[in-house]
């Protein structure tokens, strides 16, 4: 597979990352760990099938049960948090400000060893944080009020799937048939916990149940291989600066479905993180400068 092939693939998986707002809405009233568990068993099963068809089991032999353990804990606390705040928030504040994850990911990859956090990553982090405040403070009512343990689980989701995704970069290269793994374990955990804690509610229309089936197939499964080979194969930077796509996608795609409206504080949000996240991947890819020594 040539590198260009690989990057266009792990772009699905931004396209697809758009539409989890939307679904997730459309599948109310399913509580956050029923949906979590019915979307990652789809998407387990998708894998399981690729992995069957494919011939691929004996790839998963020799990888550690550590990062089985990480790749798990990564997708369940990041859906756990993200599907909690678009139960508990209006879904495109929500939305945005869990899409803070690019950004985060940017500026915490530049205090990993052998990096740098240049001046453009902290003006960039200024920019994404004014955005969300805006979100957050809205017309001066929600800072107070119901919405506010919807708005920290958003906060909450785009640390926790930033902070995975920077320290996978220390796991080294694994398969990606172990994708379809972690969608089974998140799946089993999250019905267990659903069990424990919440009342089981059937999707009572079909658009409930097509939004559950969308779920698993798209934004909860296939993007999780596509966007796997994508960091393993691909040019990496370049899906970095376009996973900030999908806050104004997500944002888009609830406007068009009439689920959110195209306030100008709503659209200027969207700006200042999108705009902040690109400045900072901007200040990511400039050449180091290479300093010789001379003998003595």
């Amino acid at each position: 597979m040539t590198r260009t092939r690989a990057t266009a693939i792990g772009f699905i998986a931004v396209l697809l990352w758009s539409l989890l707002a939307l679904f997730t809405v459309g599948s109310a009233p399913v509580p956050p760990l029923q949906l979590t568990a019915m979307s990652f068993a789809i998407g387990g099963m998708i894998g399981g099938l690729w992995i069957i068809l494919g011939g691929g089991a004996h790839r998963l032999r020799n990888t550690s049960w550590k990062v089985y353990a990480f790749g798990t804990t990564g997708l369940f606390g990041y859906h756990l948090f993200y599907f909690s705040a678009l139960r508990l928030a209006p879904p495109a504040q929500a939305g945005l400000i869990a899409y803070l994850w690019p950004l985060l990911i940017v500026l915490m990859s530049g205090l990993l060893p052998g990096e740098r956090l240049r001046a453009g990553h902290l003006l960039g982090g200024a920019l994404g944080f004014v955005g969300a405040a805006l979100i957050i403070l809205g017309d001066g009512t929600s800072f107070g009020g119901s919405a506010l343990p919807g708005y920290a689980m958003a906060l909450l989701c785009a640390f926790f799937w930033s902070g995975y995704s920077v320290l996978s970069r220390r796991l080294g290269q694994t398969p990606t048939e172990t994708v379809a793994i972690f969608c089974l374990a998140t799946a089993l955990l999250s019905g267990i916990a659903h069990f424990a804690l919440e009342e089981t509610v059937v999707p009572q229309t079909a658009l409930a149940w097509a939004s559950v089936a969308a779920l698993g197939l798209g934004p909860v499964g296939l993007a999780f291989y596509v966007w796997d080979i994508g960091v393993k194969q691909g040019d990496i930077q370049l899906l970095g600066v376009a996973s900030y796509a999908a806050p104004l996608l997500s944002t888009l795609a609830l406007i068009l479905a009439g689920l959110a409206a195209p306030t100008p504080k709503l659209l200027l949000a969207a700006a200042l993180i999108t705009g902040g996240a690109a400045l900072a991947a901007r200040a990511s890819t400039r050449p180091r400068k290479v300093t010789q020594s001379s003998d003595a």
